[in-house]
């Protein structure tokens, strides 16, 4: 053990890296769409923007595992990814404001920058962990400072107004950047080299032994399955906070705080409710939440909206954290680490991707042309309001233009007028989308998948145990 453990300076730096490990995620992740579609994204685009995450969380195993791991101090690896990250960060960027933007290329970019990113999930884990005398304690007080580095990103962006605007992927760079030169002054981590990690336990293929009990693999199944409907929360949702003109990063982050306040009462229900009815109410959540989604959408009923994504608690807590409980009560303890790794692998890579390709045909469908013209429109007014920022750069006192005198005065008045055709045409965009049917859809699939759940799920916890003693759960890498 370091002498350095459990200092207040040690604990304070691994709050920090937390901190700004989940503030980068958090400051572009679900408000990219709000600017990505103004210059020109579409379903189908946000349904690759959002596969490549997934992608990458199925790939990265194995660079954690066989080189991070092995060869070089995860502290130094933290590092160096995120300061790749940030450059690559950048670099989309430049794409984004090119004369025409390409979504292809801008996607391909950040599937680079999610190669990056994921790998630091587990090694932020790894640093924090192998820090700590006691991580089963000592890991949850270190692992909610990521989640008040979400809701910090979220409020951040909403307070600066840049929550629709390029200025949220500046900040997610600006992020990395800082915390790349931070990760150098982290308590020494260095590989393990007297442990040979196979293929096999990289993909937590040894794990696989769990599916032949038929309870797991209900659940597993489920997990997977409901990871469907989860994709349209992360991929749509701020659109709709956005046409209600609600502050977007801010009103986002309410479903991390109500993430907090469920953590801590989850023990109190767990207790009396037992794993499968857990799951149960983690389900019902994802119905209940998107059903008020496809009822408070196209009606403008902002408490319903609120009230969709505070329900982000219930159903990321209750089923996710439930599931890695129950995943760490039905492995041994050869198999534990690899059970759970396969337990997202599945469902956070598999079933996410899955999703995020479900949701991005789903919103082509209910995206109607009148949607698509007032976004051209949009586009175009986009590009006047650059001409005219320019141009007011540019000019003196006045602007000389063919055959008339423009003073800066008579720019800065059409920029005004321009701004706010521009914000008119982006509600009328939303507004044109059928939302009752967006949500309406994943709403009836995590109903039919719970109903199916309750059925089929029959599980008992292993006599002479309870919740508490089964468990070490230390959180998901994944979590937000």
């Amino acid at each position: 053990m370091n002498p350095t453990q459990n200092s207040p300076v040690t604990v304070a730096r691994l709050a920090i890296m937390m901190f700004l490990q989940f503030f980068v995620w958090g400051a572009w992740y679900v408000t990219a769409p709000n600017y990505l579609s103004t210059i020109g994204f579409t379903a189908t685009d946000f349904g690759w923007t959002y596969s490549v995450g997934p992608i990458a969380g199925i790939i990265t195993p194995i660079f954690v595992g066989m080189v991070a791991d092995r060869f070089i101090a995860a502290q130094k690896v933290l590092g160096i990814m995120h300061l790749l990250g940030g450059v690559v960060m950048i670099a989309a960027t430049f794409l984004m404001q090119s004369t025409d933007p390409v979504a292809v290329s801008i996607n391909l970019t950040l599937f680079g920058y999610m190669l990056t990113y994921y790998p630091t999930l587990a090694l932020t884990n790894t640093v924090a962990m192998r820090s700590m005398s006691n991580p089963e304690k000592e890991f949850p007080l270190i692992r909610v400072f990521g989640t008040i580095g979400w809701i910090a990103a979220g409020f951040g962006l909403s307070f600066a107004q840049l929550e629709t605007s390029i200025g949220m992927f500046y900040v997610a760079a600006g992020a990395a950047f800082l915390l790349g030169v931070f990760s150098f002054t982290l308590p020494n981590t260095p590989p393990v080299t007297d442990q040979r990690v196979t293929i096999r336990q990289l993909f937590g293929l040894d794990a696989l032994v769990l599916l032949k009990d038929r309870s797991y693999l209900i659940f597993m199944v489920s997990s997977i399955l409901i990871c469907i409907p989860l994709a349209f929360y992360y991929q749509i949702a701020s659109r709709v906070v956005e046409m209600n003109e609600l502050p977007i990063g801010q009103t986002m982050s309410y479903g991390q705080i109500s993430e907090i306040f469920f953590m801590l009462i989850m023990p109190f229900f767990f207790v009396r409710l037992g794993v499968k009815w857990m799951l149960f109410i983690g389900m019902l959540a994802w119905v209940v939440r998107y059903a008020l989604f496809a009822v408070g959408a196209p009606s403008d009923t902002t408490w319903m909206i609120i009230g969709g994504i505070v329900l982000h608690g219930i159903c990321y807590d209750f089923f996710f954290v439930t599931g890695q409980i129950y995943t760490d009560n039905k492995a041994t303890a050869a198999i534990r680490a690899q059970a759970q790794g396969l337990l997202v692998m599945l469902t956070l890579g598999v079933g996410m991707l899955i999703g995020a390709q479900a949701a991005g045909q789903v919103e082509k469908f209910c995206t109607p042309p009148e949607s698509i013209a007032f976004r051209e429109e949009g586009k175009k007014q986009g590009e006047l309001i650059d001409r005219l920022k320019d141009d007011i750069k540019s000019a003196s006192t006045e602007l000389q233009l063919p055959g008339i005198r423009v003073t800066i005065a008579e720019l800065e008045a059409g920029l005004v007028v321009a701004e706010a055709k521009k914000k008119e045409l982006r509600i009328k965009e939303l507004k044109a989308i059928d939302w009752q049917t967006l949500w309406g859809l994943p709403a009836g699939f995590a109903a039919v998948i719970m109903i199916i759940f309750t059925l089929t799920f029959h599980d008992r916890p292993k006599s002479g145990t309870s919740p508490e003693e089964t468990s070490d759960d230390q959180g998901s890498p994944y979590e937000t």
